[in-house]
């Protein structure tokens, strides 16, 4: 497999690695956090390639990005009071809130603060599943080179966005109904979260 240069700076490069997600290929691209590696979610060959190439536990859930905050609603119910204060807080930004989905299950969901990664969401008009673009275990890649330095020949196409403006990864916060828990502090502090839901 031959992975694609796209540039994150072109229209028809944005659109097109939207339709390989749609395609049901595997696409790196960036955030303002750290690099991830995008798999259409509902589809089982696909995140099935996406936990092979990271090397991932297929039991392990990934996050689902969504292009705009109130696209939430198709993952999850309306969300409880805490949950709807981070989210305009820090939304689109470095937050994932894992959240009911009205199913007893949860689901985890991002909106990144990166416009072309938005424009490639939208453009795929599917679920996206997103874990960072790493082997399990190793850091993140933080540009495109890194993400080659792992990746070439085993994924379709990487979105190059230059560096990016964080390089630590988001911030991941459980709300179920009125409790809220920090699973993982990356680049909002624990601080931040706690002015939102307890000023």
């Amino acid at each position: 497999m031959v992975t694609r240069m796209l540039k994150a700076g072109r229209a028809d490069d944005i659109r097109a690695a939207g339709e390989l997600l749609r395609q049901g290929r595997l696409v790196a691209f960036p955030t303002e956090t750290v690099y991830g590696l995008g798999a259409r979610a509902d589809d089982p060959a696909a995140v099935q390639a996406l936990c092979a190439v990271k090397n991932r536990p297929p039991e392990k859930k990934f996050t689902i990005l969504i292009a705009d905050p109130h696209h939430c609603r198709r993952y999850a119910p309306p969300l409880s009071a805490p949950a709807a204060a981070l989210a305009e807080a820090f939304w689109p930004g470095p937050l994932t809130l894992v959240v009911p989905d009205g199913r007893a299950g949860e689901v985890a969901l991002r909106c990144p603060d990166c416009g072309p990664t938005r424009r490639m969401l939208r453009a795929a008009g599917v679920p996206v599943a997103a874990p960072s673009a790493n082997l399990s275990g190793k850091p993140p890649a933080r540009n495109a080179a890194e993400v080659l330095a792992v990746f070439d020949g085993q994924i379709a196409a990487v979105l190059d966005g230059g560096q990016v403006r964080i390089g630590a990864p988001s911030t991941v916060v459980r709300v179920k109904g009125a409790a809220v828990e920090m699973l993982r502090c990356g680049a909002l502090a624990e601080e931040q979260i706690l002015s939102v839901i307890s000023p």
